[in-house]
């Protein structure tokens, strides 16, 4: 397998007037031997056209690419060694199963005993045997994509590429095919680059994950990383399911000698106020007086009927917009007047709309951001 470099990588599309459309901006990243990167982020982010770049389909603009050592630039994609998954699987209707995932190799000039031995053992891996004389169109979804992963597996590439290959999936169906390419990933040991713009499946099948935004990398990390430490609002609010709630305010002096206290942002009624512990305090240190955003995940919003004792300066009173019975969980979704945000609670625990409710916030679990650059404060 190879270590992938990406420097400075630059895309721009050329326009009839003007200095052109750039999608990519000077971005950097290293793909480590045999580790499985996930390139994240919302449509138009940039990630398929990076995908692209590293495959050859794509003109690069500007830096470089680098495969196992090598600058791959001006090296035509068939002689990179990668092969690529597509999101339409892209197989061809006349052939068998056998024949699409041969092809490739006949092209090349492959012994057909070799070709016969490699078809075999992917298809074995993939479970593909019962079907190796059908034609694609009597396969179902799920089983075209394997189809299409076995054709990359044959060809024994230094690197795979995925660009959205479980879009064109039902939910069920991309929750067991997410699990059968993170299986192949640990049995073949090889270097993948997944590209996706659903955040669920980059949290569970990516060793690392590249959190995308315009054109430029946001943050790379661990998932639990990026979930637990986002370095900006961006990153912070497109990881998690349901995502961080978000609210404005300042930062003031509290009552309490060395702490801080977040005043929300509220042009009615009384604003909400939360005391932060001391190490948050201390990360808001330099921004007394100043707007900042204050992040808390769903999951550490409390409702206290499930609390014996709720901790006075971290409980909020607020109203009921709408409940969302989930089956293990409910889905509390609240307002304080300025601001609408989730709370996970107790799936037995039942709401009104409109009923005012007490929540416990788990401060130790929660984030300060800039309200101008949006960086979370350390």
């Amino acid at each position: 397998m190879a270590t992938v470099v990406i420097s400075n990588l630059e895309k721009s599309y050329a326009e009839t007037k003007g200095p052109g459309v750039k999608v990519v901006h000077g971005i950097n990243l290293e793909i480590r031997d045999r580790e499985f990167m996930v390139l994240v982020g919302p449509s138009g982010c940039g990630k398929s056209t990076t995908l692209r770049m590293i495959a050859g389909l794509e003109e690069i603009t500007g830096g470089t690419i680098a495969i196992d050592g090598v600058v791959v630039n001006n090296v035509l994609p068939k002689d990179r060694d990668i092969a690529m998954v597509f999101q339409n699987y892209a197989l061809y209707p006349h052939m068998s199963v056998y024949e699409n995932m041969a092809f490739g190799l006949k092209l090349r000039k492959f012994p057909k005993a070799e070709i016969d031995a490699r078809v075999r053992e992917a298809s074995a891996m993939l479970g593909l045997d019962p079907y190796l004389d059908r034609k694609p169109k009597a396969l179902s979804g799920g089983q075209r994509q394997r189809v299409a992963v076995g054709r990359a597996i044959v060809r024994k590439p230094k690197v795979f590429l995925f660009d959205e290959p479980l879009s064109n999936l039902d939910a069920k169906m991309r929750v067991s095919t997410r699990t059968e390419i993170s299986k192949l990933h640990a049995r073949l040991g090889a270097t993948m680059i997944y590209v996706t713009h659903d955040q669920v499946e980059a949290m569970t099948m990516g060793d690392r994950i590249c959190v995308m935004k315009d054109g430029r990398i946001m943050q790379v990390d661990a998932p639990l990383d990026l979930y637990n430490r986002p370095e900006n609002m961006f990153v912070a609010g497109f990881i998690g399911s349901p995502p961080m709630n978000f609210f404005k305010g300042r930062l003031q002096r509290s009552a309490t000698p060395g702490l801080l206290e977040f005043v929300e942002t509220n042009s009615a009624g009384a604003p909400v106020r939360i005391t932060l512990d001391a190490a948050l305090s201390a990360k808001g240190a330099g921004h007394v007086d100043r707007e900042v955003v204050f992040g808390i995940r769903p999951e550490d919003v409390q409702d206290t009927l499930g609390l014996e004792r709720p901790d006075p300066a971290h409980t909020i009173e607020v109203k009921v917009e709408v409940s969302e019975p989930m089956g293990a969980e409910t889905f509390l979704y609240l307002g304080t007047g300025a601001t609408s945000f989730i709370a996970r609670v107790r799936p037995t625990d039942r709401f009104e709309v409109g009923q005012a409710v007490k929540v416990t916030l788990k401060i130790g679990a929660a984030h300060l951001f800039d309200a101008a650059t949006e960086q979370v404060l350390k």
